[in-house]
């Protein structure tokens, strides 16, 4: 089967221009010949009925005469050239044709409508045929004298100059019509060649652009218009891809950095623990370190896979969450923690809230927030947990007294492997992920995470997520 090949925006607009403007001269021709021809027939109308009225005015004799030349010069001189095309007869109140012109072979038909308007005095046009075939025009007028319908007065006059002309305008219109749409379609076709070419360019320009090269950017033309807006759109998608390709080879360089790191550690004590003999308390030793490797490089590719996971738009499920429960069990966790480290871990507000999502994402992103909390605050200080409702929102905060962070600093923090000098000093072992991954659940939750911090006071991070 051939499937045929579809067609061009260009020859579709060229198509749709000229079927409109057909249909538009099609309707204006109809139009204007109704026009013309009711035109025609007016001017005609009101001939006849200027002839008729002289005619019945003149008071010719009755039937059975015929018109002498003298009268009928009279009539000449008093219309002028209106009157030589014309036919007239006088027929008696009986229908018996009386007087006529002299170049009349023939009676003119006297119809029954005629013959009845007649009765009730008014004058009748219509348009019949002659014993010789030929159309005509034929006013039909009464002629009272003392009240009474004395006479009838018919006045015609032949049709085929009217018809000729009409058949001429019809002919104009057949050479035009067709001459005016090929010349339209002429011109659609250049006008939108010339409104597409820039539409070609920008395509060419898209065509080059490849993922090694997305700095380059389609040149507006600076009108304004829509093609301008085309423009400013797809280079404004090119710049969220351009974003998207960097902070993919960012993260993948990152990453890499981050698994290479212990698996360089894993390989170096591997490969001097096989240099020679050791003693089993040795080689313990080694494995545990070993072991602790392999532990950080799960937990990695497992953060790695998670973010990848929620970041990627994968759904997550939904169910009521109760997050007072929730939180009073992060907090006995980091309570724990925080002991270890000498850091006190207290709630320091609760209020019952509950909202659609997994529970188990949300308690992990708040596990993060505490963890990074506990682990950047020093011995002695404090982390404190609240959770408020407000405006049809549930807030979880995580304050700290930490060294805090500077406000440039404030977004940077939630991007993938970004680490604060502060944070390496204080090294923890993390590898950056944390809050990355704590902000992709909770946008995925249709909430959002922030955070506020003073240097040298303290931050806190916010979680608001919509109420269920």
């Amino acid at each position: 089967m051939i499937r045929l090949r579809p067609l061009s925006v260009r020859v579709r607009l060229t198509l749709w221009y000229t079927a409109v403007l057909m249909a538009i001269l099609l309707v204006t021709s109809g139009l204007s010949y109704s026009l013309l021809r009711s035109g025609l027939i007016h001017d005609l109308d009101a001939s006849l009925l200027a002839v008729g009225q002289v005619i019945g005015d003149t008071g010719y004799p009755g039937p059975g005469t015929s018109l002498d030349p003298g009268p009928e010069s009279l009539l000449r001189e008093i219309l002028g050239p209106d009157f030589y095309d014309k036919l007239f007869q006088l027929v008696d109140p009986e229908g018996h044709p009386g007087a006529r012109s002299t170049h009349l072979r023939e009676t003119l038909p006297l119809s029954a409508k005629a013959r009845a308007n007649a009765a009730r005095g008014a004058r009748t046009f219509e348009t019949v045929r002659l014993s010789t075939g030929e159309r005509a025009r034929l006013l039909t007028l009464p002629i009272h004298r003392g009240g009474r319908l004395v006479q009838l007065v018919q006045v015609g006059i032949p049709l085929d100059r009217a018809e000729r002309t009409l058949g001429r305008y019809v002919e104009t219109l057949l050479v035009l019509v067709p001459l005016g749409l090929a010349l339209a379609a002429a011109g659609g076709t250049v006008i939108a060649r010339g409104a597409l070419r820039p539409v070609d360019t920008m395509s060419r320009t898209a065509r080059r652009i490849t993922g090694e090269d997305l700095h380059e950017r389609i040149p507006p033309r600076g009108t304004g218009d829509e093609l301008d807006h085309l423009a400013g759109t797809l280079n404004a998608m090119l710049a969220r891809l351009e974003d998207a390709f960097e902070q993919m080879r960012r993260f993948t360089a990152d990453a890499a950095h981050e698994l290479r790191t212990p698996l360089t550690a894993l390989r170096g004590g591997i490969e001097v623990a096989l240099r020679g003999e050791r003693s089993a308390e040795e080689y313990r030793r080694v494995l545990q370190s070993s072991l602790e490797d392999v532990v950080r490089l799960i937990r990695l590719a497992e953060d790695l896979l998670l973010l990848s996971r929620v970041s990627g738009g994968a759904p997550l499920p939904r169910a009521p969450v109760a997050l007072e429960p929730l939180l009073g069990e992060v907090c006995s966790i980091a309570a724990q923690i925080g002991s270890e480290r000498g850091v006190a871990v207290r709630l320091a507000e609760s209020a019952p809230a509950t909202v659609m999502g997994d529970a188990l994402a949300l308690r992990r992103a708040l596990m993060k927030l505490v963890e990074n909390a506990v682990a950047y605050t020093p011995a002695g200080g404090k982390v404190e947990l609240a959770l408020r409702c407000e405006a049809g929102w549930a807030s979880l905060a995580v304050s700290d007294t930490g060294a805090g962070m500077e406000p440039a600093d404030l977004e940077r923090i939630f991007e993938p492997f970004v680490r604060l000098e502060a944070a390496r000093v204080r090294d923890t072992g993390g590898a950056g992920l944390g809050l990355a991954i704590a902000r992709s659940i909770v946008a995925a939750h249709g909430g959002t995470l922030g955070a506020v911090s003073t240097p040298g006071a303290g931050s806190t991070f916010t979680i608001r997520l919509p109420l269920a």
